[in-house]
């Protein structure tokens, strides 16, 4: 699959990962939710944000009473509250009425675009929706006279799968831990982060502090 610019744009990726249907087990388990919960999306997740965004968010995968019901990532659960807080304060969104987000200089994206039983895809999976990452980060990536961008991955899986959806092996990038980053072309930088799962933030593994670090480093980047 062409991952790059020239033969995609952002709604043609969206729509393609909105009818995705490679792993069964995923549809299955979003047709079973949606029975208890008919008001919900259960559906694949696209990346949403403005198209000239400068920051790439990855996250794992879509959570039940977060992008499983309202369809875009991180919008609706803990882990966005905390995420958005954080992104407001380094100016890269703003909080609407009604608790609503607009994302300013940032996308949004999840390795695994749909919501996996016990919040835990499988490798497969994971190998599965990879193309979908590829596309989109072809999509973001910085090419001849644009400005520097910047793809922030929240956890592991995030760090190993945007490495291998860009080609680059483990010696490339080292290993994953919050604050280590790595550099993925002329003006493409990798940053990582804990996620701001309810147990790291619970746990403070994950502090405000710590991701207001993080993002101060991607914001003085993409200065």
């Amino acid at each position: 699959m062409n991952s790059g610019r020239d033969a995609d744009d952002w709604a043609q990726i969206a729509g393609d990962v909105a009818i995705c249907e490679r792993c069964p087990r995923l549809v299955a388990h979003h047709a079973q939710v949606a029975l208890t919960h008919t008001d919900y999306h259960c559906a694949p997740v696209p990346c949403w944000g403005p198209d000239k965004a400068r920051l790439l968010i990855v996250g794992l995968a879509p959570g039940l009473h977060g992008a499983a019901r309202t369809g875009l990532g991180f919008v609706g659960d803990d882990s966005g509250t905390f995420l958005f807080s954080a992104l407001e304060r380094a100016g890269f969104a703003r909080t609407m009425a009604a608790g609503g987000v607009q994302l300013r200089r940032s996308r949004i994206t999840n390795v695994v675009k749909c919501l996996p039983p016990a919040n835990q895809p499988t490798a497969q999976e994971r190998d599965s929706c990879r193309p979908h990452l590829a596309r989109e980060l072809g999509q973001f990536r910085p090419h001849r006279g644009e400005h520097a961008r910047a793809v922030l991955c929240l956890g592991g899986v995030a760090w190993v799968s945007v490495a291998k959806a860009l080609g680059m092996s483990a010696s490339e990038t080292g290993p994953f831990a919050h604050g280590a980053a790595y550099q993925a072309g002329a003006k493409l930088h990798v940053f990582g982060a804990f996620h701001p799962s309810r147990l790291n933030v619970n746990t403070r593994r994950l502090t405000a502090a710590m991701l207001d670090a993080e993002l101060a480093k991607i914001s003085a980047f993409l200065t």
